[in-house]
């Protein structure tokens, strides 16, 4: 009797949380923006997305990122790992990015041998800086960050400090 009711008990539970896994999303955005590194002077953006339930292995995410300079959106892709904890994609360096202005990603998830995506997420980013607020050139150079030998007056040794052209 106990046995039975054990087992009438155990098969409830798992019923019971399978309904709650349909209605969570696959992926949920818990970060992301703008990174300005002045260092090398580019910026890109990018973000963390971690699962929600289970995703099939193979599913590519496929996030496009709007442009900030204009034309096609920046597209990066991925495939889904049953072990992973969280996905980070992110752009190469952008051009164009303008203060205040919202920059449209779209997540698209895509099951293999599937027509009709899984799932599609979309969120927006703002920057806190312009493009402009970058330098023109890399202040440093090579894996040590070494001084950009060529932004260097060599009657002064001193170092000029170079201006990104204004948008």
């Amino acid at each position: 009797m106990k046995r039975m009711a054990f087992m009438i008990l155990a098969v409830g539970l798992l019923l019971s949380g399978c309904g709650d896994e349909a209605d969570k999303p696959y992926l949920e955005f818990t970060g992301g923006g703008f990174i300005f590194n002045y260092r090398i002077g580019e910026a890109f953006y990018g973000f963390v997305a971690k699962p929600r339930r289970d995703i099939p292995e193979g599913t590519e995410i496929i996030a496009e990122f709007e442009n900030p300079k204009g034309g096609a959106p920046i597209t990066v892709t991925t495939k889904a790992k049953p072990s992973q904890l969280q996905y980070m994609l992110r752009t190469p360096g952008v051009e164009g990015v303008i203060k205040d202005r919202p920059y449209k990603v779209v997540i698209t998830l895509k099951a293999p041998g599937e027509v009709q995506p899984l799932a599609v997420y979309e969120k927006e980013y703002v920057s806190s800086l312009n493009q402009s607020d970058l330098p023109g050139v890399a202040l440093t150079v090579g894996p040590g960050y070494h001084p950009n030998p060529a932004l260097y007056d060599d009657k002064e040794k001193a170092f000029v400090f170079p201006k990104a052209e204004k948008q």
